[in-house]
């Protein structure tokens, strides 16, 4: 049974679609359910053409992320779900990871949509895929089209 449920939240139509699944499981299994957002450091936010650290974007991106996962948590705690979040910053699969793991996870839930060409799989990559090989838990991945 999960106990401790991880949500990659991004406020996406996939996101918000593991949030629902997140909802009916917490429910079923009564766990505690943690939102996570994962903001790229700003290492990651640099373009290829050498781009320069700016603190007013770094705080306008962090405070988007912040909204999205505030949003999520409201959402889970309307639902009447014991709800926490936290947002990370870092590369995304080794972040979920890494907080699973820390908070003895039993679940961590992601939402996944198929991309339509494989020029577009093979330039984003899959979280969802890669999370599955490094996840220390159970993964879900909640497909929309």
């Amino acid at each position: 049974m999960y106990k401790t449920i991880v949500l990659a939240y991004d406020g996406s139509e996939a996101g918000q679609r593991a949030l629902l699944e997140s909802q009916e499981l917490a429910q079923w299994s009564q766990a505690v359910v943690w939102l996570v957002a994962v903001m790229p450091s700003p290492a990651n936010l640099a373009g290829y053409d050498g781009s320069i650290y700016i603190p007013e974007i770094a705080q306008r991106d962090k405070q988007r992320f912040q909204t999205i996962l505030d949003d999520g948590l409201s959402r889970m705690a309307a639902a009447g779900h014991e709800v926490r979040g936290e947002l990370l910053t870092g590369e995304s699969v080794h972040e979920i990871s890494e907080f699973a793991r820390k908070n003895q996870a039993n679940l961590i839930v992601v939402g996944h949509k198929h991309l339509d060409s494989w020029a577009a799989r093979w330039w984003r990559g899959s979280t969802s895929s890669a999370l599955i090989e490094h996840a220390p838990c159970s993964v879900l991945c909640v497909i929309t089209a």
